[in-house]
């Protein structure tokens, strides 16, 4: 069941879990905002933290999974007990949208802080942070040179050298999604093929898993998300720092159609008498103070071209991203599924 946070004046308390029962229909309250959030991001609480410090507005966090918080939205949807919704991944974004649960945000000074391409099209999710799915390295066994694409991963040059985790995570499921639109879903297919037939070891783990592996000689290369190897690299184990230090990045498509990107976005719920408040918070988030802020403790990448990345990833140095609209990757989400299944990649 999700924990409940409470915002309040610049003080951050975790409540028990469940909810509190409210009454059919809410009245405005400009004072105070709800936020149903898939993240639990210690850099994400401080920002909004800091907003209610400068604002008075005090924000009640709702954390919890997103098939239990898009349950709540669906059931309270005539009368919203929450004013905003936050997940990671264009395509579940796309799914709340579709679902009716999403209003347009139409505030200029959000719009004018956010790229078109890192928000909905219709302005009922804007983008927060952005995050690359790269392909990991040991390096001292493989050349970046050998290295090219997420196509190349397929040929049997790397049988029995890549390690994964499962198909069914989000992170490959979206992934794969990106190259139906991009390759069509017959070589999408011969991909997932092609890549399981290479694999060193049953997929299993997360993302940190692969990159320990790696550097204990189970495997050679994995897909990973940026993020994982900067929480890594600062992390308070001793073994993970010594394992993210074993590896190296590499962005892969930059002589095609670019690195695989997906993002972390909000939106305001639809009917929620506090729009306005709504929209301020996001304002907030979207500034580039806070944009810097949100890079530096979640080591993700700012929409707000003004902000600072965080030191590790200005380390990588700059790459070419996927020109895709997220919401192919709903609408390719369950054949995406089937074809990881039916390729071999569990």
């Amino acid at each position: 069941m999700a924990a409940r946070f409470f915002l309040c004046l610049g003080t951050l308390l975790a409540l028990s879990a469940g909810f509190m029962a409210a009454s059919a229909a809410r009245k405005a309250d400009a004072g105070k905002l709800t936020l149903y959030t898939t993240r639990e991001s210690k850099a994400d609480f401080e920002q909004i933290k800091k907003f209610s410090e400068e604002t008075g507005i005090r924000v009640d966090i709702v954390s919890g999974k997103f098939p239990e918080l898009v349950q709540r939205l669906e059931a309270e949807k005539n009368a919203p007990k929450a004013d905003l919704f936050m997940t990671a991944d264009g395509g579940l974004l796309d799914l709340v949208k579709q679902k009716g649960l999403l209003q347009p945000v139409t505030d200029k000074t959000i719009l004018d802080q956010t790229p078109s391409a890192l928000r909905d099209a219709d302005g009922h999710w804007i983008g927060l942070t952005t995050r690359a799915r790269v392909i990991v390295y040991a390096k001292d066994r493989v050349n970046p040179d050998q290295l090219s694409t997420y196509e190349n991963l397929a040929d049997p040059k790397w049988k029995g050298r890549l390690v994964m985790r499962p198909g069914s995570a989000l992170y490959n499921v979206s992934l794969l999604a990106s190259l139906i639109e991009l390759d069509g879903e017959d070589a999408a297919a011969q991909w997932v093929q092609g890549v399981s037939a290479n694999f060193a070891r049953a997929p299993e783990g997360n993302d940190r898993r692969q990159a320990k592996d790696i550097a204990a000689g189970k495997g050679d290369v994995t897909l990973m998300n940026t993020y994982y190897l900067g929480r890594m690299l600062n992390s308070a184990d001793k073994a993970e720092q010594e394992a993210a230090r074993k590896v190296g990045v590499f962005f892969p498509n930059q002589d095609a159609a670019g690195t695989h990107i997906n993002i972390c976005g909000i939106g305001v719920v639809n009917k929620t008498p506090n729009r306005q408040a709504a929209e301020q918070l996001i304002a907030y988030l979207t500034d580039a103070p806070a944009q810097s802020a949100l890079s530096a403790g979640n080591y993700e990448y700012p929409v707000n071209p003004k902000a600072e990345k965080a030191a590790f990833l200005e380390a990588l140095g700059s790459f070419k991203a996927q020109a895709i609209d997220f919401s192919v990757l709903n609408a390719h989400r369950e054949k995406a599924k089937i074809l990881l299944s039916q390729g071999g990649w569990t």
